[in-house]
């Protein structure tokens, strides 16, 4: 059974840690257990708790009112919240509540229900970065069991494929844009959310996927015009370094523009050669894609 630190929750939930230990002194609805050095571990059910409760109480509602509630009132009040903001927001902790309780039906049930309202794109603009964003952090430290992780990321990937494969091959432009992960960076989603704008747009791609060397991207640039060489680096295997991972992409072609995105992209604050461009937020991310 899952098991999360006071500081997990505070990154799924956005609730201080400070804010979770005076609500367990105060109220009743967080009961944590202890280890044996007094530090608290949260069950799966105590997580589902949580974010319901910071749902809740960002749309108004009081802790003490809260308190009071049943489990059926609190999901009542969930479900009153029609706000835009409020509904996207309880959807992604449906997503959080299914993934941590493995209840795949009703996670996949609920994207198709949005896609079939909103479009694979709002999808993926509004819910699906937003989950991503809310559980990424848990991921690359480990404290996501794997077995929660690839069923969720695995849905969603297969429904951003189904996404690109409806999409019409007609080509409208006629740059040349390769999309790669590097080696050791198997976190597809993000990639194949731009391959999925570009092939809309009407750009001529070559999708790699995960995994690619760097002798491989050095030898495609050599065969073949390439305009843009773009990755999205969320979470690599241990031991990846973006600055090494930055001098190996001089040794392809410094000519070539190379756009990084990802959770990588926002933290990295070395220097890097005129041809790179890092994208620190989705806003960038999406308006290079917008304006390419």
């Amino acid at each position: 059974m899952s098991s999360y630190t006071i500081k997990d929750l505070e990154q799924i939930s956005g609730i201080k840690a400070h804010t979770i230990r005076i609500w367990e002194q105060r109220y009743h609805f967080l009961q944590p257990q202890r280890t044996e050095t007094n530090i608290r571990s949260y069950s799966a059910d105590e997580l589902k708790v949580i974010l319901n409760v910071s749902l809740l109480n960002k749309y108004g509602y009081k802790i003490s009112h809260i308190d009071k509630m049943t489990q059926t009132d609190i999901e009542e009040k969930i479900l009153g919240l029609n706000q835009f903001d409020a509904e996207k927001e309880r959807l992604v902790n449906g997503l959080i509540k299914d993934m941590v309780s493995l209840n795949m039906h009703s996670f996949e049930k609920q994207l198709d229900t949005y896609i079939a309202q909103k479009g694979i794109e709002r999808t993926i603009t509004d819910i699906i970065f937003s989950f991503l964003e809310r559980v990424g952090v848990l991921w690359i430290t480990n404290h996501i069991n794997p077995a929660q992780e690839h069923l969720a990321s695995n849905i969603i990937r297969q429904k951003i494929i189904l996404g690109i494969e409806r999409l019409p091959n007609i080509l409208q432009s006629s740059k040349h844009i390769v999309l790669f992960m590097p080696e050791g960076e198997y976190h597809e989603v993000g990639l194949l959310f731009v391959h999925f704008i570009l092939k809309q747009k009407g750009y001529s791609i070559d999708y790699l996927g995960a995994n690619v060397p760097t002798v491989d991207l050095k030898y495609l640039t050599e065969f073949k015009k390439v305009d843009y060489l773009y990755t999205h680096i969320t979470a690599p295997i241990k031991g990846f370094k973006m600055a090494k991972f930055l001098e190996q992409l001089v040794y392809i072609n410094q000519n070539i523009p190379v756009v990084i995105s990802g959770q990588l992209a926002q933290e990295f604050k070395g220097a890097v050669k005129p041809n790179i461009h890092l994208m620190r937020t989705l806003t960038e991310t999406m308006s290079f894609l917008y304006e390419l």
